[in-house]
């Protein structure tokens, strides 16, 4: 055996592990890509369920289908802080989505991040959405930040702890939801991603809310 084929053959083994070595990266990409796509796909899917949700009911805050069960939209808002809020409104049944007449009670809350610990994500919390006196469930979708702002009729930022929940005229809501379960970051294996993604409604105005 020659010296040129010894060089030929080193040479064919330094390109053959150059080439297992960027098909092995190539297939760690499209594992992450993979797993940030999907991650980014069910967060934008679990975003839109809670959005949709809120709008539709902050909206019917002081509505009433018998509008004189709540004669004074100032008087529907009963509790207003930043992580949770309680008002009058009118749920919709099955016969009739547009409400039964009856003054209902709506609360908004977060839980704490303990008690979801059985995900990996340890931001992740609980949204409860309470009806009157029903036991309190929530639903994990991944929200990490629930906040909300209030203005009131001449767009003047109102601080906290707010007295007087009659003068909010329009909210502001911030969302943002991240995956339950991380990956690994293959740049750094000692750290884990999440997809998140985040919504902001500048001003949402309960129609009845201006009826005052």
């Amino acid at each position: 055996m020659g010296f040129s084929t010894i060089i030929d053959i080193l040479g064919s083994s330094l390109i053959g592990g150059l080439l297992l070595m960027i098909l092995l990266r190539i297939n760690d990409a499209a594992v992450e890509n993979s797993y940030i796509n999907s991650g980014e796909y069910i967060v934008q899917l679990n975003l839109v369920e809670i959005v949709q949700l809120l709008e539709h009911d902050f909206r019917k805050i002081g509505y009433c289908a018998d509008w004189r069960q709540i004669p004074d939209p100032s008087a529907a808002i009963i509790e207003a802080d930043s992580t949770r809020i309680s008002f009058l409104t009118d749920i919709g049944t099955t016969s009739n989505s547009f409400g039964d007449g009856i003054v209902d009670t709506l609360r908004y809350y977060t839980g704490s991040t303990s008690e979801l610990s059985s995900t990996s994500n340890p931001n992740d919390r609980m949204l409860y959405r309470v009806i009157g006196s029903q036991t309190p469930a929530g639903a994990n979708l991944g929200l990490t930040e629930f906040k909300l702002t209030y203005f009131d009729v001449n767009n003047n930022l109102l601080a906290f702890p707010i007295a007087d929940p009659g003068i909010i005229s329009t909210i502001q809501i911030d969302i943002k939801v991240e995956s339950t379960e991380g990956f690994t970051n293959f740049a750094d294996a000692s750290d884990t991603l999440y997809s998140t993604s985040f919504w902001r409604q500048i001003r949402l105005a309960a129609r009845n809310l201006r009826n005052r």
